[in-house]
């Protein structure tokens, strides 16, 4: 019973921070004159991903980096196979060309490069601090190019992406600082949770991460793809899902390992196999007349029941 309240609590935590974060961190950005395009190739796609951050970092602090890496590996899967999925299904998805060229192979790049830092199974703070610096080159270039596109726009098209900004600083700082509360007391509400059913189920506190935890914290994910798959906006769709995955293993790994190198007992070679594997099909995918289909989108919700049967003890 309290292993069920801890769970359910900590996602109610989990996904209320990421939006009340996502709310005052983004009209904060907007106030200061960020391009809202900067906004939602940034921002969005980051906050969506506070909760694998929270949890990662908690979980590496406590000394569980299987759990903190299992996170990580199983949230991207489920990223890419069940919410990408899930969203083609509602409405297949046009792929920007951008996202296509330069978002998507970083993302099969930075797959690759986690799989050959794995393979001893560890994440020392050298390879940590190597991987918080790609997050800040990534972002300062996507800054880049995001300002130089709308700079690029036309002028009536720059117009309607303005947006009416309401409240005050002081309002955004007070939806930043809520969010991040219930993020940290959500992700401490979640983890215990998740050692308990572990425990209950007598099953390592990996494979729980890379399923129960990899699952919960990628509830913002899921709402901002299926939504913005319905409301056709399908870069948003794509967008969000291709920046979290860059940004949970460069930031997220980043600085889980620097807070405390990780061991990553219990993560296999076929549960990276999977990873990298949903990466590298997403490719070519996305290049079959530049959209997502359903056919598509049933594929890869095939393919994560054939990860869970596989990973999930008989």
């Amino acid at each position: 019973m309290i292993t069920t309240f801890y769970l359910a609590s900590g996602l109610i935590l989990l996904y209320f921070g990421a939006d009340w974060l996502v709310k005052g961190s983004s009209t904060l950005a907007l106030r200061f004159g960020v391009p809202s395009l900067v906004v939602g190739l940034t921002v969005v796609a980051f906050g969506t991903s506070a909760p694998e951050m929270v949890v990662s970092v908690k979980a590496g602090f406590s000394g569980m980096g299987g759990m903190a890496i299992g996170n990580v590996v199983g949230s991207n899967i489920f990223n890419i196979a069940v919410i990408l999925g899930l969203s083609a299904l509602i409405r297949p998805l046009k792929v920007n060309v951008q996202v296509l060229k330069v978002d998507t192979p970083l993302m099969v790049i930075l797959s690759l490069i986690l799989f050959a830092i794995l393979r001893d199974e560890f994440i020392s703070r050298t390879e940590a601090a190597l991987l918080f610096c790609g997050i800040v080159i990534y972002t300062i270039m996507t800054i880049y190019l995001g300002k130089k596109s709308q700079n690029e726009m036309p002028k009536s098209e720059a117009r309607s992406l303005e947006v009416k900004l309401h409240g005050t600083v002081w309002t955004d700082l007070f939806w930043v600082l809520l969010g991040l509360g219930a993020l940290v007391l959500g992700s401490d509400l979640f983890v215990k949770g998740a050692i308990d059913l572990a425990t209950a189920l007598n099953v390592s506190q990996t494979l729980i991460g890379l399923t129960i935890v990899a699952a919960g914290t990628s509830l913002p994910e899921l709402a901002t793809s299926l939504v913005a798959a319905a409301k056709k906006q399908e870069d948003i769709a794509i967008g969000n899902i291709i920046g979290s995955n860059i940004f949970n293993i460069l930031a997220i790994l980043g600085i889980s390992g620097l807070v405390n190198p990780l061991h990553a007992q219990g993560v296999t070679g076929a549960t990276l196999m999977f990873m990298l594997g949903t990466a590298i099909l997403l490719l070519p995918l996305l290049r079959t007349g530049y959209k997502l289909g359903r056919l598509e989108g049933s594929f890869f919700l095939l393919v994560y029941g054939a990860y869970l049967w596989i990973l999930w003890p008989k």
